[in-house]
C-alpha cells in the first residue's frame, strides 16, 4: 500500500511538472480572408482543453494563445483544428520554460513527444523562451525544406524540431 502512494506521488509530480512547460504560443495562420475565416479559426482551437485564452489579430492573421496550465500541450492538434477550420498553420511560436526541462544531446521529452532544438549549438537553452516549431503540419514548407537535413530522433511518440 506504501509503494502505491509514493508512485501515485511521483506520478502526480511528473505529471504537474510536464504540463507547465509551454506558456504560450503565437499561431500565424495562411488563407485568412475576413473575420467570419478568423472566427472559424478560433471557434475550433478553443475546443481543445490545454488552450484557456485565444486573441485574434485580424491584421497579422495571429492568434495569441495561452496554455492551460492543468493540461498538456498538444501541438499537432492545434494544426488539424487550423485545418479542420480550412485553414493552414504558417508559423507556430511557442514560449518554453527550459528550466523546468532536461536536455539530452539537444532533445527533451514532453507528453511522451520529443522536441529537438535545432539550432541550439553547445550552449544549454535556459529560461523561459521563444522557440519556433518547424515540423511537419506546423511550418510551411520552405521553413521546412531549410531544416530537412537535421536528423530526427528516435521516439515513441512524435518528433517535433524546434528553432530558438
Amino acid at each position: 500500500m506504501k509503494t502505491i502512494k509514493i508512485f501515485i506521488v511521483l506520478l502526480a509530480i511528473s505529471v504537474s511538472a510536464a504540463k507547465a512547460q509551454f506558456v504560450k504560443a503565437e499561431l500565424q495562420v495562411s488563407g485568412l480572408t475576413c473575420s467570419m475565416c478568423s472566427k472559424a479559426t478560433e471557434k475550433s482551437l478553443r475546443t481543445l482543453p490545454f488552450i484557456s485564452d485565444i486573441k485574434p489579430d485580424l491584421n497579422r492573421n495571429l492568434f495569441m494563445i495561452t496554455f492551460n496550465s492543468a493540461a498538456p500541450v498538444n501541438l499537432d492538434l492545434i494544426g488539424k483544428k487550423v485545418q479542420s477550420a480550412g485553414f493552414a498553420v504558417n508559423q507556430l511560436k511557442t514560449t518554453i520554460n527550459f528550466d523546468k526541462l532536461k536536455l539530452s544531446d539537444n532533445k527533451f521529452n514532453y507528453s511522451g513527444d520529443t522536441y529537438q532544438v535545432v539550432n541550439a549549438g553547445a550552449k544549454s537553452p535556459e529560461g523561459i523562451l521563444p522557440v519556433t516549431i518547424v515540423s511537419k503540419g506546423l511550418a510551411p514548407a520552405a521553413t521546412l525544406k531549410k531544416y530537412n537535413n537535421v536528423t530526427a530522433a528516435q521516439s515513441n511518440g512524435k518528433v517535433y524540431q524546434v528553432v530558438l
